[in-house]
């Protein structure tokens, strides 16, 4: 099930099938999908990134909210550190040296894989991943700590 392409927040990064592996809810879960991409609350001249996790309810998607168990917390930190890296390199390549693309890659989880991919039924996806590029790089600082903050805990216990 491809994620919506034509509501406010604007996919970039994306990991469809997410029903796939989320923790003990899977396969029954109505989560079908994380994305980062362009946040639906952006104003002209301010554009910030968000995570979103998208909801079906069997017959239409879901604006609503949830609280989300800390195994799909973890998921988006994956997927936000596999974008944080992706764009860092790409940053050096160019498209054709991307023979996967779109796929970026598939992340072992769960006996089965996370799919992460540039999201091209975006029909802006071009301007809208140098938009994103642009707020990782403008949100470095922000980022970064957070990483640092999570890394320096991942050693703490041990991973």
């Amino acid at each position: 099930m491809n994620i919506p392409v034509g509501l406010k927040h604007k996919p970039v990064i994306v990991s469809e099938d997410y029903d796939r592996i989320d923790g003990r809810y899977s396969p029954d879960t109505d989560a079908k999908g994380l994305s980062l991409g362009l946040a639906q609350w952006n104003d002209r001249g301010k554009v910030d990134i968000s995570a979103k996790v998208w909801r079906h309810t069997g017959e239409k998607w879901s604006r609503q909210s949830e609280e989300m168990p800390l195994h799909r917390v973890l998921d988006l930190a994956v997927l936000i550190c596999r974008a944080k890296l992706y764009f860092a390199q790409h940053y050096h390549k160019k498209n054709s040296d991307y023979p996967k693309f779109p796929t970026i890659e598939r992340i072992g989880l769960q006996g089965d894989a996370m799919n992460v991919s540039v999201c091209v039924d975006n029909g802006n996806i071009d301007e809208d991943m140098k938009l994103f590029d642009n707020c990782l790089h403008q949100d470095d600082e922000i980022i970064s700590e957070r990483l640092r903050t999570l890394s320096s805990l991942l050693k703490q216990l041990e991973y």
